[in-house]
């Protein structure tokens, strides 16, 4: 059996992360793959639980090294009960953030570089993305877009953070691709979400295409 694809998409605030995933998710559907759409946190029962514990704010008074370690509890979770055996029956994962966002979000905490390594090696357990697509935009634009998706919902644990925080967590995420430019494809995601989202869509599929995709149903039918 042919391994699959573990497919992540990461970014700050209101970059439309949720919306590319679905729209690459129907394409590929329409190519004959098989898909697995997940998030995190969240994505198992287990790590669903953490999420939630997490994004109400419940966490944050036990200080970011608990913070960190919810999380990567979740993603150890997450990781053996739903991506690793999706990818082993072939399926292409796509996944809501994953750990370069764990990265971002709780290593601008000022948790010691140390622990955050031996954390995330052990909760990855070998398990990296073979894609990384990383949304960018500016923060004040993203955190606008956010809050007008949100609505009447109150803003969750790291949307209500300052735009200079915002505005790191960019930053770093620049950074990873930089440092990881083989692994990792910038999206210019700041483009009118009315006129040119297709835009975005393309690149997103261009960047997937040009490293993994060959067209399964017509390969089938020569």
């Amino acid at each position: 059996m042919t391994r699959g694809l573990f497919i992540t998409f990461e970014g700050g605030e209101g970059a439309g992360k949720s919306t590319q995933i679905k729209r690459l998710a129907t394409r590929l559907r329409v190519k004959g793959y098989g898909l697995t759409v997940t998030r995190e946190p969240g994505g198992s029962a287990g790590a669903e639980a953490v999420r939630h514990v997490i994004l109400s704010g419940a966490a944050e008074p036990f200080g970011p090294r608990m913070e960190a370690l919810l999380f990567a509890a979740a993603r150890s979770d997450h990781i053996e009960q739903v991506i690793r055996p999706a990818i082993e029956r072939g399926d292409i994962v796509l996944c809501d953030r994953f750990v370069d966002s764990w990265r971002v979000y709780q290593g601008g905490a000022g948790i010691d570089p140390a622990f955050m390594g031996a954390v995330e090696r052990v909760s990855v357990n070998g398990l990296m993305p073979d894609l990384t697509l990383i949304f960018d935009i500016d923060p004040a634009e993203g955190l606008h877009r956010a809050t007008a998706r949100r609505g009447n919902d109150v803003a969750d644990r790291f949307e209500k953070e300052t735009l200079a925080i915002h505005r790191q967590r960019r930053e770093a995420f620049l950074e990873i691709a930089r440092r990881e430019p083989e692994r990792c494809v910038v999206i210019d995601a700041a483009q009118d979400a009315v006129t040119v989202e297709n835009a975005v869509t393309e690149a997103v599929f261009t960047a997937v295409e040009e490293r993994f995709v060959t067209p399964r149903n017509e390969a089938q039918e020569a």
